[in-house]
This record gives structure tokens, C-alpha cells and sequence, in this order.
């Protein structure tokens, strides 16, 4: 199994950090900075998978036990989500609920990430995207953003399971034509029905699917996209400073939300070459996968925990593009004024406009 290196400045023998910014490591002590290909030669070259047209073997290698002693598992005692990170990290807190969080044993059985979307934004850039996330919202209590404090702000590769397949699709629809006419005594609908055919084959790549059960699946998917061609070979350099989720989804459960995704977007792109008809329904749909492949990416998030009026709220921000997403409370006093602010007016204009009409 494999660690995650704990890289030592080579100047001052403090512990290096992945600068988002920079796009490097740097030594915080003494602001020393180095290029990621210089510290390549820590890492092991990856394995690469063999394409057997299976998604659960097609992706990953397995760690090897030097990069396993390195890096260091942790649990929630309060919600049981279950992170792991190098030997830099201290966990103080969960970054799923705010809870204290222990050590556990070294974990065992994962396989090696293919490739990690390196984070580009910091701590200060998901502050920043809070915030605008609050402006404009009319029914938010009044004392949430002043009195709301960020319990806890973290970093987090999320683990990722991205699929490539080629989809044959053959696809029956069902749809409609309508004619209205009338003459002096009626009024005619005539209704004609077809039947109408589509097939061909749409290729995807990289269609993403979280391979975490302790982070939200609505959540991660609200974030997307990512861009993936800004994708790395994967270096445990990357890790430094940040936390890692350790999946718990492997890539043939995770097919299975690969496979709705597909099917989704398939039928969409075919029905939307079906025109011209008053109405349209999938009748039948058949599709076939080939070339199938799964590989393993980490990828950037920012998850923000704050609290308010003694409920937890959970953001989440995509570390590479910014893109922030989360619920947030609605003030009931604010939401009753509000709308009987919006009758009141609809009911003046009402009034208005029959005492226009029957003055």
C-alpha cells in the first residue's frame, strides 16, 4: 500500500506546502519555493491500468507500502465520515459536521489515484465566495451574516470516478400532430400519432461521479464542472496542507450512477432532433456501452461548516473554478411580510383597475 510522502524543505527541513496560487510547493518557514517536477522523483510512476472493458479493474493502481506509512486515517466519532491526509495535516475538526475528529489506524485496501485536479483557489477565495453568496438574498435572517461565524474551512480532494464509454443508442419515440378547424357549427381537432426512430452512437468522456458516501452526491454534482484537461498525473505532492477523502464508493457502484447519467444525457440529445411535432415521449430505450474505462481523479473542494441559530449549515465551493453552492435559512418573519407585501400590491392593482373600468 502506499503513504503520502511528507515533503521536508531542503534549505531549512520544514514541512513543504502546495501552494494553490503559485502552483508549487513552498516552504512556509523560509518562503523557498519548488517546482513540482522537482520533487517527482519522491514519488513512485504509477502503473498504468490495463483496459479490460471493465469499469472496477480499468482504473487505479494499487499504493505501495512506503507511500501507505505516510499518510494517516481519521473518523468522526459524531457522523462517521472518514478522511485521510499526509502527516502535515492536523485534524482538529470534521469537515462534514464540525465535530472533533480521531486518529485511526492506518487505512488499508485503496487503490492509487490516476490523476488530481490541483486546487487554484485558497482559504480567502471561499471566504470571499460565502459572502457573495449571502449578498442579494431578501429573506435571510438579518443576524446570519452578521452574526454567523465559519466554524471551519477545509480543503478537501473529493474522490472521483470519471467514466469514458462510446453509447449505441437505439431510441423509439411516440408523438403527435394536432389540426384545429371549425365551420358554423363546430369546432374539429384532428390528432395524428407517429412513430418515429433515432439511433447512432454519442461518445463520452470524463463523466464524473463522486465516489464518497460522506459527502453529498446533490452537492458535488451542484459544483461541477471541472476542468479536466487541467488534470495532473497524480504526485502526493499535491496533498500537502490539504485533506484527502477516502472513497468508499468503488467505480462499479459508482457505474451505476455513471450508466443514469448517460442514459440522461443520450435521450436528451436524441429527442431534442425530433421537431415539429405538438408532443414527444420515449416510448422504448435501448443502449449499449463499449470502450468503457473508469479512472480515479481527486478532485479540489472547499467545504465551509458555519453555524446559526444552533443548525449547521454546509458550503461547498469548487476549488478549481470557484463555483460555490449551498442552502441557507429563510427568516419566517421576513417570508409572511414579504409575500403579504406582494398580495397587498396585487390587490391595489386589482382595485385600481376595476375602478378604472367602472367609474
Amino acid at each position: 500500500m502506499a503513504q503520502i510522502q511528507e515533503y521536508k524543505c531542503p534549505n531549512c527541513g520544514g514541512a513543504l506546502a502546495f501552494d494553490s496560487t503559485l502552483q508549487k510547493m513552498k516552504c512556509p518557514y523560509c518562503d523557498t519555493e519548488f517546482e513540482m517536477e522537482a520533487l517527482r522523483q519522491f514519488d513512485l510512476r504509477l502503473d498504468k491500468p490495463e483496459d479490460n472493458m471493465q469499469w472496477e479493474e480499468s482504473a487505479g493502481a494499487q499504493w505501495t507500502e512506503e507511500e501507505a506509512g505516510s499518510m494517516r486515517s481519521y473518523v468522526c466519532t459524531s457522523c462517521g465520515g472518514e478522511i485521510v491526509g499526509d502527516a502535515n495535516t492536523a485534524a482538529t475538526s470534521c469537515p462534514y459536521c464540525g465535530n472533533p475528529v480521531v486518529m485511526m489506524e492506518q487505512f488499508s485496501g485503496m487503490l492509487k489515484p490516476d490523476y488530481v485536479i490541483p486546487f487554484k483557489l485558497d482559504k480567502n477565495a471561499a471566504k470571499a465566495g460565502l459572502n457573495k453568496h449571502l449578498e442579494g438574498k431578501k429573506l435571510l435572517p438579518s443576524v446570519f451574516k452578521d452574526q454567523n461565524h465559519i466554524d471551519e474551512i477545509k480543503g478537501i480532494y473529493v474522490p472521483f470516478w470519471l467514466f469514458d464509454a462510446s453509447a449505441q443508442a437505439d431510441i423509439k419515440y411516440k408523438a403527435t400532430k394536432t389540426r384545429v378547424w371549425e365551420d358554423a357549427m363546430n369546432i374539429y381537432t384532428e390528432t395524428s400519432h407517429y412513430g418515429i426512430n433515432r439511433s447512432g452512437t454519442l461518445d463520452f468522456t470524463n463523466v464524473p461521479v463522486d465516489g464518497s458516501k460522506n459527502i453529498d452526491d446533490t452537492l458535488m454534482e451542484s459544483i461541477e464542472p471541472y476542468n479536466f484537461d487541467e488534470a495532473v498525473d497524480f504526485q502526493t505532492a499535491y496533498l500537502a496542507g490539504y485533506l484527502a477523502d477516502k472513497y468508499d464508493v468503488d467505480a462499479e457502484q459508482s457505474a451505476v450512477r455513471a450508466n443514469e447519467r448517460i442514459k440522461e444525457s443520450t435521450e436528451e440529445a436524441f429527442k431534442s432532433t425530433v421537431n415539429g411535432y405538438a408532443s414527444v415521449e420515449v416510448e422504448s430505450s435501448v443502449i449499449n456501452l463499449s470502450d468503457t474505462r473508469a479512472k480515479y481523479t481527486l478532485c479540489p473542494v472547499w467545504l465551509l461548516n458555519t453555524t446559526w441559530n444552533n443548525q449547521k449549515y454546509t458550503f461547498a465551493m469548487n476549488g478549481q473554478t470557484g463555483k460555490f453552492v449551498g442552502d441557507l435559512p429563510i427568516d419566517k418573519s421576513k417570508y409572511h411580510k414579504y409575500f403579504a407585501a406582494i398580495a397587498a400590491g396585487i390587490a391595489a392593482a386589482s382595485f385600481l383597475v376595476q375602478f378604472l373600468l367602472f367609474r
